[in-house]
């Protein structure tokens, strides 16, 4: 936790003078929903080879017991959003985290598969929950100059959750014996505690409050403790969009007054999964071994991608603001494209020589591309009034797709091989590449009440 810490200093030193402290507290508190989310999401990487020896599981019912998971994200991003407005930003985050806990608990504990699945799936809604709820919060108490570092903390967060998972993973394995696969995912637990208490220190939602409770006045205090000369101004201004959007408003969701930014949501978060990025975290040591490297090497492996993911992922969050999305995003295109091309040929070739330096480079290409602007992106192209669903929406097209590509990925890999899928990986980025420059806009630095002007 020194590195998050240190991380969190710098940032602090570098974007916000002494007096926004808090709106950084916030965040920061809240980003560590993605904490969660990342261990939750690696941690399984190291135990399901001996779940499926444990409980004698065929390929398609081991596939089944490590995506379950994602399957309830998608339930949990389906319906994250209409929590979020139902319930307020905060209270939602905290039953987030209490989810979190039982699911670790009751995983660890389980004695047989089913009862696995039963709560890897409550953990599964509580990440998908959190995919939604975090990043909008961030994202409605951020001024626009900040937003996308603010918001990719959740990201920054995610990575450093994925690493301790694969730190854990590896430690554990080595030391925990047969029950080791049971500590890597009940330790989950105890981070799950601490952030269900640090939930109760936030703020609500200043955007929440003035619009889906029309509380004006404690909208106005929030504003002011983030930043009391621009208060008043930032408050006008989201009565002065909500009262422009007001015949969007009356639109249905699913209508073409919200169609752009649906569209861009979707193929984003598309792309974010037809990049194989959750076959490798999820299945990483497998990946190794298909490789040919032994066990224990494999799990060393996947810890290396646990420190590539955290490394470039510190710079995508050091750029997003000063670059841009769409450079990003043009950056971590063409890294899929040169990494996933390498990898796919090596499994063609059958010469594995140079694979752990591949997938460190389509880790880094995703840690500094999709990986740092999906969240922000998603939660910043939506007005105000529907942004809860948006983001919802995007989460859920994220998760839906996580969950296919991670159920079918031991089955195709045990019909095919590696070559065939990791060459339609790269197919997809070479698609990606092209909406990059042809469709997404950029949206650094626009005040959330002015994205509908950039948008359209």
């Amino acid at each position: 936790m020194d590195f998050l810490g240190d991380a969190a200093v710098h940032l602090s030193n570098e974007c916000f003078p002494m007096q926004q402290n808090k709106l950084l507290l916030w965040s920061l508190t809240v980003a560590l929903g993605g904490l969660l989310f990342g261990l939750d999401v690696a941690v399984i990487s190291g135990a399901e080879q001996t779940i499926q020896a444990l409980w004698q599981l065929s390929d398609a019912m081991h596939g089944l017991a490590v995506s379950i998971a994602l399957y309830g994200t998608v339930v949990g991003a389906m319906t994250g959003g209409m929590i979020a407005d139902a319930m307020g930003r905060k209270k939602s985050l905290s039953w987030v985290g209490v989810l979190f806990f039982v699911s670790s608990v009751g995983s660890a504990l389980a004695q047989d598969v089913y009862t696995f699945m039963f709560f890897r799936l409550i953990g599964g809604l509580s990440i998908g929950a959190s995919s939604v709820i975090a990043p909008l919060y961030i994202a409605e108490i951020a001024p626009a100059s900040k937003r996308g570092r603010l918001v990719a903390l959740f990201q920054f967060n995610i990575v450093f959750g994925i690493m301790l998972a694969y730190v854990s993973n590896y430690f554990f394995g080595e030391m925990g014996g047969a029950d080791g696969w049971r500590w890597m995912l009940g330790i989950v637990g105890i981070p799950s505690l601490l952030f269900t208490v640090l939930t109760f220190f936030v703020s609500e939602s200043p955007r929440w409050l003035a619009l889906h409770k029309q509380d004006m006045q404690a909208a106005l205090l929030v504003l002011q403790k983030i930043d009391a000369a621009s208060a008043h101004e930032t408050l006008a201004s989201i009565q002065s969009a909500h009262e422009r959007n007001q015949a969007k408003t009356k639109s249905k969701f699913f209508s073409k007054a919200y169609a752009k930014p649906i569209l861009l949501a979707f193929l984003l978060a598309f792309f974010n999964q037809a990049s194989g990025i959750n076959a490798i975290i999820y299945y990483a040591p497998r990946v190794f071994e298909m490789a040919g490297l032994g066990k224990s090497a494999a799990l060393l492996s996947s810890t290396g991608i646990g420190l590539v993911n955290l490394i470039f992922t510190m710079l995508g969050l050091s750029l997003i603001d000063k670059a841009g999305r769409r450079t990003l995003m043009y950056i971590g295109s063409i890294g899929y494209i040169v990494s996933l091309g390498l990898i796919a040929m090596a499994f063609y070739r059958d010469a594995f020589e140079g694979m752990t330096f591949f997938v460190f480079l389509f880790i880094a290409a995703h840690a500094i591309g999709q990986g740092a602007v999906i969240w922000v992106f998603v939660g910043e192209i939506f007005p105000n009034e529907v942004r809860a669903n948006g983001q919802a929406f995007g989460s859920f097209i994220h998760w839906m797709f996580a969950a296919i590509i991670a159920n079918v990925f031991p089955i195709m890999a045990g019909a095919f091989g590696g070559g065939p899928i990791f060459l339609f990986f790269t197919v997809m980025m070479v698609l990606q590449l092209l909406y990059v420059r042809f469709m997404m806009p950029e949206t650094k630095g626009v005040a959330l009440e002015d994205m509908d002007v950039r948008i359209h």
